[in-house]
């Protein structure tokens, strides 16, 4: 039986260990590529210990399965405030839909939605007007895409989501088979909560 649970405040300390090794597993495989470890995941991850941060996390009996972060944006402010420095809407206004991983064999099951629900319902509580999340662009005939890869733009076009023109992040981490970290473009999407 599949359970989940949206987290905060200590709670969400108290599972970064489990986040951290799944962010490793699922990320390895394709968009991103990444060739993760522990001690740079549990460093990253503790911007999620901060106030108005969300986990929420799916665990089939005691195993973390899947899980969905978010933040105030302005916690990522850092990283972002670049991108969105022509935008119109105030950092302070937007919900950052950070990161979704799941372990393969539990997709397709409706926890995708359950994710965006958790943290858009965070983003509401704290009174924020957008929601917005970055998805990792690859050029298409990249060697390691899948031939049976389907891109989630649908899904998340179905979830009131679209790409901002022009607003694109760039974050560095080692892809599989690197040596050393290579800056990736990131497309932010974002909805009116």
């Amino acid at each position: 039986m599949i359970r989940t649970e949206p987290l905060t405040g200590a709670a969400v300390t108290a599972v970064l260990d489990d986040l951290a090794r799944l962010r490793i597993s699922v990320f390895r495989d394709w968009p991103y590529l990444y060739d993760g470890d522990l001690e740079y995941e549990r460093n990253y991850l503790r911007a999620y210990e901060s106030p108005g941060a969300v986990v929420v996390a799916a665990w089939d009996g005691g195993r973390m399965i899947g899980a969905a972060t978010g933040a105030p944006m302005e916690d990522h402010a850092d990283d972002f405030a670049a991108a969105f420095a022509g935008r119109p809407e105030p950092l302070d206004q937007i919900f950052y839909c950070a990161e979704s991983v799941l372990l393969p064999e539990y997709r397709g099951r409706g926890l995708g939605h359950v994710f965006f629900d958790g943290r858009e319902a965070q983003g509401r509580a704290l009174g924020r007007r957008f929601s917005a999340f970055c998805s990792v662009i690859r050029p298409a005939d990249h060697p390691a895409r899948p031939a049976d890869y389907l891109p989630l733009d649908g899904f998340w076009r179905k979830r009131g989501y679209a790409p901002l023109p022009g607003v694109v992040a760039e974050f560095e981490w080692r892809d599989i088979g690197e040596s050393t970290q290579s800056r990736k473009p990131l497309q932010f999407w974002m909805k009116k909560l």
